[in-house]
C-alpha cells in the first residue's frame, strides 16, 4: 500500500511540475535529448549494442525454445517431440463443377 501511495504522489508531483513548465520547456528538453542521442559518442555504443543483439538473437531464441519445451514437458508429463520441418500445406485437387439452369 505504501508503494502505491508513493507512486501516486510521484505522478501527481510530476504532473504539476510538468504543467507549470509548459510546452516551451518541454521543447527545450526534447531538443537537448535529441542532440544527446545524435552525439557520435552515444551512437557508437548504441551501434555496438545493436550488433551484439543481432549476433545473439538466434542463440537466445533457441535457449527460450528449449526452456519452453522443458516446462511444457514437465506440465504435461510428456516428453517434448523432436522438431521437424513444417509440412507444406496440401493443395486442393478438387475440380470446380458448374451447374447450368
Amino acid at each position: 500500500m505504501k508503494g502505491k501511495i508513493l507512486l501516486l504522489t510521484g505522478l501527481a508531483v510530476g504532473y504539476v511540475l510538468g504543467t507549470r513548465a509548459g510546452r516551451e520547456r518541454y521543447e527545450e528538453i526534447k531538443t537537448a535529448a535529441n542532440k544527446l542521442w545524435s552525439d557520435p559518442r552515444v551512437q557508437k555504443p548504441v551501434k555496438q549494442a545493436e550488433e551484439f543483439v543481432k549476433d545473439k538473437a538466434p542463440e537466445v531464441a533457441e535457449f527460450v525454445t528449449d526452456g519452453v519445451k522443458t516446462v511444457a514437458s514437465k506440465v504435461t508429463g510428456k516428453t517434448a517431440p523432436a522438431t521437424k520441418p513444417a509440412a507444406k500445406p496440401a493443395t486442393s485437387t478438387a475440380s470446380k463443377t458448374t451447374t447450368t439452369k
